[in-house]
């Protein structure tokens, strides 16, 4: 398994060999510093920890000044892990997007957009009351709720106004379109969650890894 720490930048179109327009995802997703490495004998599983996004050092606190200057690398804005790490890499290396290539699949795990305080229709998509026949007030109201019964009880669970989105979401099985080393991006097929500017994992597809995934 392989993964990196990204950026998402936004979105525009590209066209492949055949002419046909492809809505991409840009994700600046390099260089990624190789921040710690793990292993069974020493922490009881495989895993590397990777950093991205350089920032400055007196914004960090001294404990994680002190972790990144181990590895002797820059001040980093994001730390994130990858258990069972595909490739060899000791700390202090650098990871870049030529670990993917074009038709790879991946998965990218992002925090959604955050809608605020939502209710029923919007949240949950429920159909609402109606809008003739004397229906006053109930258009996208929920409905009763206490199951009919005395007193009243309201099941777990029940779907109801609240706040909607900034949740990890993951979206699966996206292909890479396009990798760009000098300016260390990748052009991937498709939406990912989250808005333009947050950060980003991107993984290998857990359903299309590279061994099975067709070219």
């Amino acid at each position: 398994m392989i993964g990196l720490i990204g950026k998402k930048l936004g979105q525009t179109r590209v066209y492949d060999a055949k002419g046909n327009a492809l809505h991409v995802t840009v994700v600046q997703a390099g260089p990624n510093f190789v921040v710690q490495k793990k292993t069974v004998a020493s922490d009881g599983y495989d895993a590397v920890q990777l950093g991205f996004s350089p920032q400055k050092e007196g914004r960090l606190t001294k404990a994680a000044i002190g972790h990144l200057g181990k590895a002797k690398v820059p001040a980093v804005r994001k730390l994130r892990e990858f258990r069972n790490f595909s490739l060899d890499v000791n700390p202090g290396d650098q990871v870049s997007v030529t670990i993917f290539a074009e038709g790879d699949y991946i998965d990218a795990i992002g925090v959604t957009k955050g809608r605020g305080f939502e209710g029923v229709v919007k949240r949950h998509g429920f159909r609402g009351g109606d809008m003739t026949h004397g229906a006053k007030g109930w258009h996208r109201r929920s409905g009763a709720i206490g199951q009919r019964l005395f007193p009243g009880t309201v099941m777990r669970g029940m779907k109801m106004p609240g706040h909607m989105g900034q949740v990890q979401r993951t979206t699966q099985n996206l292909e890479v379109v396009k990798v760009i080393e000098a300016d260390q991006l990748l052009l991937i097929k498709g939406a990912i969650p989250g808005a333009a500017g947050e950060f980003i994992i991107i993984r290998e597809s857990k359903k299309r890894p590279k061994t099975t995934a067709k070219k």
